[in-house]
């Protein structure tokens, strides 16, 4: 199998976290590859930053996917993720939704762990459009400047460990799930440390994406997640016009074998 990682952000440190640990949780047969945006921010924090990353997420998806059995959005908040639903012919999956899948299996109760305050809002709406707001307890954060985004595990690791208790202690969590690229691999080092499961979204996505690749379960054909129907376009870099132009080729040739 083959997975391709795409990391929105332009931050090179985190692409080393995140390919790392998605080296480590993978099968012994998966393939993985890592893709850093060429343009962008060092991390997302609101929401129009997430629309940025949304565009470099389409933009390297264009450019790689066709060779990759499953795509990984690497970014929590799951930029462009249900965009990418309708335009790639493989499983998409985000570090988000696939730790909440995970976070879901394990308790009722779920808090998440965050690297910064500004980012709150925007993972509960993230949470919220999948439908899980009532199992989401609480989402802590550091409240401290982040020098450098690809050492904050180290850089703030007391710090980490003990909002992570109080979303057990304060806050009734079943689950906790360690929010963010940045955080890559840290859930390995606080096993045993924290009296509840936790959960990292690389690892839960890449494991997520190796099921659904086995699954074979099929291709949208009709419906809100279908390829989006051809119409004039222009200024669209290529890759993105690839996206577009390969999905309206699909839709036709599913609306041909269904007639």
């Amino acid at each position: 199998m083959r997975i391709l990682l795409i990391n929105p952000n332009i931050s090179a440190s985190v692409s080393e976290l995140i390919d790392a640990e998605a080296k480590r949780s993978a099968s012994a047969d998966t393939a993985i590859q890592t893709v850093t945006a060429s343009f962008g921010v060092a991390y997302i924090e609101t929401r129009f930053e997430a629309l940025i990353g949304a565009y470099a997420a389409a933009q390297l998806a264009g450019e790689h996917a066709g060779n990759y059995d499953a795509v990984v959005v690497a970014a929590f908040g799951d930029p462009g993720l249900t965009g990418l639903k309708e335009v790639l012919p493989c499983p998409v999956v985000g570090l988000t939704q696939a730790a909440l899948a995970s976070a879901c299996l394990l308790g009722n109760r779920i808090s998440i762990v965050a690297i910064s305050r500004r980012i709150r809002a925007w993972y509960q709406e993230t949470v919220d459009s999948y439908g899980l707001g009532s199992r989401l307890v609480s989402i802590r954060s550091l409240d401290e400047p982040l020098p450098n985004i690809g050492s904050v595990q180290e850089d703030k690791a007391a710090s980490l460990l003990a909002t992570a208790n109080l979303c057990v202690s304060e806050d009734g969590a079943d689950v906790i799930i360690l929010a963010g690229a940045p955080l890559a691999g840290l859930a390995r080092s606080l096993s045993g440390k924290l009296p509840v499961p936790v959960v990292d979204g690389v690892s839960s996505a890449v494991r997520h994406a190796e099921t659904l690749i086995r699954l074979n379960a099929g291709q949208t054909t009709i419906g809100s997640f279908s390829p989006p129907p051809q119409k004039p376009n222009a200024g669209l870099p290529t890759s993105i016009d690839t996206l577009l132009t390969n999905g309206h080729q699909r839709l036709q040739a599913n609306l041909k074998d269904a007639s």
